[in-house]
C-alpha cells in the first residue's frame, strides 16, 4: 500500500497543528529520513516515537525498518495513524494517551529501546529529565533522539562556563554523551513556530562509581535554583554540602555555572559516602 503524501492526509482528515499541544508538522521527507537514520541501524529495533501527530516521522522510522510504538494523546491523528500501521503491517503498534503516564515496561517489558520523537514542546523537558533519572544504569532505552526547541538543544550540550550551562547539561552529560546531532529550521514546519529547532542525540555511558542519581539531582536543583548565587549561599540548605566543598577542594566563592560535571558527580558522591 502506498501512503499519500502527508499534506494531503492533513487535508483530508482537516488536522491543523494544536497549539495546546504544542504540535509543529514537519511534510520534508528527505528531512524525516534524515532524522530517523541519526540513531544508526533501526532494523528490527523497537522505537519510542512521543507525539507522531500524523505520522510524518513515523513513517521514516518505519521505512528505516523499525518496530515503531507511537503514544499519541490527540485522537484526531489517531484514524491517519491507522492508515500508517495499515501500510507498515506489523511494524507500528499506537497507543493512545499520555507518555508522561506510561511505563516504557507496559510498552516493551524487558526489551530495549530507541526513542526518536519530535518532542510536543510542552512536555519535551519533562519527558527528557525523566528518561535520564532513575537509579538503574545502563537504562532500558539505548538511545535518545529528540528534537527540542535550540535553545533547549544547547542548554542540553552545554560545557561548564557557559552561559547556556545548568542542571539540564549537567543531567544529561554525567552518565551520558549528548550531542546536538542536527538543526532545523523553523521554516522546515507548519506552521512555523517562532524559534529555530535542533535534533539532540543521547547514548549512555558508564556512571561514575558511588554517585547517587537522586543526591546528583538534589545538588544540581538547589545549586543552579540561585545560579546568581555563591555556592555557599545556595548549598547551604543540602545537610553536608559545605563539608563537601571544603573536602574537595571546591571555592564555596564560585558560582554553579563554573563548576564542571566531575566537580558536581564529587559532591554527590561525598555527600553519599557521608550519608546525606
Amino acid at each position: 500500500m502506498t501512503l499519500p503524501p502527508l499534506r494531503e492526509v492533513i487535508a483530508r482528515h482537516g488536522l491543523s497543528a494544536s497549539k495546546a499541544l504544542g504540535q509543529n508538522f514537519l511534510f520534508d521527507e528527505q528531512l524525516l529520513d534524515r532524522i530517523a537514520a541519526i540513531p544508526g541501524d533501526l532494523a528490527g529495533a523497537n522505537v519510542l516515537e512521543v507525539g507522531p501527530g500524523p505520522g510524518g516521522l513515523t513513517r521514516a522510522l518505519l521505512r528505516a525498518g523499525a518496530k515503531v510504538t507511537a503514544v499519541e494523546m490527540d485522537r484526531r491523528c489517531l484514524p491517519a495513524l491507522a492508515e500508517v500501521a495499515d501500510a507498515f503491517p506489523g511494524q507500528l503498534t499506537v497507543i493512545e494517551g499520555d507518555a508522561m503516564k506510561i511505563a516504557p515496561t507496559e510498552m516493551f517489558g524487558s526489551e530495549p529501546f530507541a526513542v526518536v520523537a519530535n518532542l510536543p514542546y510542552n512536555v519535551g523537558t519533562a519527558l527528557f529529565t525523566g528518561w535520564l533519572s532513575g537509579k538503574a544504569w545502563p537504562p532500558q532505552w539505548r538511545s535518545l533522539t529528540l528534537m527540542f526547541q535550540l535553545e533547549v538543544a544547547e542548554r542540553i550540550v552545554a560545557k561548564a562556563g557557559s552561559g547556556a550551562y545548568g542542571r539540564l547539561a549537567v543531567l544529561a552529560q554525567w552518565r551520558s554523551a549528548a550531542k546536538l546531532a542536527m538543526k532545523v529550521h523553523r521554516s522546515a514546519f507548519t506552521p512555523p513556530p517562532k524559534v529555530m529547532s535542533a535534533i539532540v542525540h543521547v547514548e549512555p555511558v558508564a556512571m561514575p562509581e558511588g554517585v547517587s542519581a537522586k543526591v546528583l539531582e538534589r545538588v544540581t536543583e538547589a545549586a543552579f535554583g540561585q545560579r546568581r548565587k555563591m555556592l555557599r549561599q545556595s548549598l547551604k540548605g543540602v545537610p553536608g554540602a559545605l563539608a563537601a566543598l571544603e573536602q574537595l577542594g571546591i571555592d564555596p566563592q564560585r558560582r554553579a555555572e563554573t563548576l564542571t560535571i566531575e566537580e558536581f558527580t564529587g559532591i554527590a558522591r561525598a555527600l553519599g559516602q557521608a550519608g546525606a
